[in-house]
């Protein structure tokens, strides 16, 4: 009779685990194989997975059709069996490989498993499902019940625990395949993972006996505690100690929003002072402040960002990411680690464009465009980047409908791109600004700004000749900005002029030494940044009808590539390790 729900899984992406006992005959009875102890066996059931496993081909065809707790007799000829043309078993020597024998098989269990290592080393059943898509790793704290047996039944660690058992994810204080099992589980599901011996590795919760060849544990994942290594390497920790509300990470206020947070600041000593609590020192108001405009410190909104509404969390912050960089309180020690508790009390997302009218969208993007020059002034570029881009993005969907919002919006955006070049040379990514330049050029290539910022980038990436044309091509189109030109021309000029010496000092008398003699051609350091003030206009663009000298960082081609979160958050890239994520394909 066939199994209809076996056969289902054959045919669909799950994957079938089947547990038998199987004793081998010639058709004489004698037994020359078996798994059953009183024919010889170990005792432990032969396990195996459908379409993985290395089977022989009569028993891959033969089990299929079975029912558990159903005994058959195969009665299989050697080209089925190990006698077969490349056989994956291989048996002794002395095995009737080439005569026809009689397979037995008692069909234990068959069950969908979920198939953890690639060598069948580990594999799971599960009995309940758990809630939600998150599974503890490394370095989550863990909560579980556990029992244990042996492949052939014996108990070797007992289910009747009053305690769920508290382990640390990473730290090899279970077996490792147990461990491997258990980061597949959600919240609440209890499971079956088999675990070979290659994968027994010792620890705290249990000493195997020597030739101990596999373990049941039969698991129920009671809670995990979420701690997250926010910068990899152990320095920016954050750690939920009460669960919020919603699905982790959707739910949380990974794009720039409003929030409303309690804290309480500790510094990480033995007393674990506090220095600011909001429920004592700020009349038990929150604090309410909009991320991505660098208002608290960045280890403080990175956390953050990564909690749900509701939610507890422990964070631990090295100086250069809590105070050193941020207005430090009076009651905080230069330097000082310091420990937030801090309980997310919801969000507000930024206001959705969709149904806007256009001067209501202007109006918009031109707030957005002030907290970005606002930034920028206060030397945090990459913040002020994230809010013109973010503008960017948005004109991606803007239609003006008559000549005089055309003009506004393309005079708008071309001053977008210009204040992203801005950012992007204050960076010392030179060739990131021009890219920016380049949008606004291609599509008016006589916009003298953009020239004027073009050729600061080129002389900053030490593209003379390019920069020189730039500068040229000014005085062509608009002979009021010659005064800049001739200022940027004189600079570009002096720069040409102090790489050249600069080279000759390095390479003097290396051609001066006879043939077989080594010059002495000392290296010299990076070369300085040099350079002149920029003279800044209120929206953030440099304004080339400024007398005073301009000032900029040299750079050279190199430059980070990031991912796309970073035009939602700048600093958002490293959100990616600490979920474990490459890409977040969630947003």
């Amino acid at each position: 009779m066939l199994c209809l729900r076996l056969l289902v899984w054959l045919l669909s992406e799950h994957v079938p685990k089947v547990i038998y006992h199987c004793t081998v005959r010639t058709l004489e009875g004698v037994v020359v194989q078996s798994s059953k102890s009183e024919f010889g066996g170990k005792g432990i059931p032969v396990r195996h997975v459908l379409g993985k496993s290395k089977m022989i081909l009569g028993l891959l065809e033969g089990i299929p059709t079975m029912l558990k707790g159903e005994v058959a007799m195969f009665k299989i000829k050697p080209q089925l069996h190990y006698g077969e043309d490349d056989c994956p078993i291989q048996v002794s020597s002395s095995f009737p490989k080439d005569d026809e024998l009689h397979f037995e098989i008692e069909m234990i269990d068959f069950f969908k498993a979920k198939v953890i290592t690639d060598d069948l080393g580990v594999v799971k059943k599960v009995i309940d499902e758990g809630q939600g898509w998150e599974s503890p790793r490394e370095p989550y704290e863990v909560k579980v019940r556990i029992s244990a047996k042996t492949g052939d039944g014996k108990l070797i660690l007992s289910p009747e625990q009053k305690e769920p058992y508290f382990f640390t994810f990473g730290k090899s204080e279970v077996p490792k395949g147990l461990e491997m099992g258990i980061g597949t589980m959600a919240r609440g599901e209890k499971a079956v993972i088999y675990v070979t011996s290659q994968y027994l590795s010792d620890s705290p919760l249990l000493h195997l006996e020597e030739g101990t060849e596999e373990v049941h544990f039969e698991v129920e994942l009671v809670h995990f505690i979420q701690v997250r290594d926010m910068l990899g390497d152990g320095r920016l920790m954050k750690r939920r100690i009460h669960d919020g509300r919603g699905e982790f990470p959707m739910d949380c206020p990974l794009h720039d929003s409003r929030l409303q947070v309690h804290y309480k600041g500790m510094l990480l000593n033995e007393e674990k002072t506090v220095f600011y609590d909001t429920r004592v020192d700020n009349d038990g108001q929150p604090l309410e402040f909009s991320s991505g405009e660098g208002l608290v410190p960045e280890g403080f909104e990175m956390c953050v960002r990564l909690m749900l509404p509701g939610e507890v969390a422990l964070v631990t912050c090295p100086p250069d990411y809590a105070y050193d960089k941020f207005p430090r309180p009076a009651n905080v020690p230069e330097g000082a680690h310091v420990i937030w508790e801090i309980e997310l009390l919801g969000f507000e997302m930024p206001q959705d464009w969709t149904g806007l009218n256009f001067r209501s969208i202007m109006d918009e993007a031109e707030k957005i465009r002030s907290t970005g020059n606002r930034l920028f002034k206060e030397g945090k570029f990459e913040l002020a980047k994230a809010k013109y881009e973010k503008v960017l993005r948005e004109f991606n969907h803007v239609n003006p409908q008559d000549d005089e919002e055309g003009k506004e919006f393309v005079n708008t955006r071309n001053l977008l791109h210009l204040n992203v070049a801005a950012c992007y040379l204050k960076m010392g990514e030179s060739r990131k600004s021009i890219e920016a330049c380049n949008k606004v050029l291609d599509a008016n290539p006589v916009h003298v700004k953009a020239l004027y910022r073009r050729g600061m980038a080129y002389m900053s990436a030490g593209d003379f000749n390019e920069a020189r044309a730039d500068f040229k091509a000014m005085t062509t189109i608009d002979k009021s900005s010659e005064p800049d030109a001739t200022a940027a021309l004189l600079k570009l000029k002096q720069k040409e002029q102090e790489l050249e010496r600069k080279a000759r000092k390095q390479f003097k008398g290396l051609f001066d030494k006879k043939p077989g003699e080594i010059a002495d051609a000392r290296t010299e350091g990076a070369e300085e940044h040099e350079g002149v003030v920029e003279t800044q206009t209120s929206d953030g663009e440099e304004e080339p009808g400024a007398d005073k000298a301009r000032e900029m960082h040299e750079s050279g081609d190199a430059s980070p590539r990031t991912s796309w979160f970073s035009h939602f958050w700048p600093t958002g890239g490293r959100l990616f390790t600490a979920l474990g994520l490459e890409r977040c394909s969630i947003l």
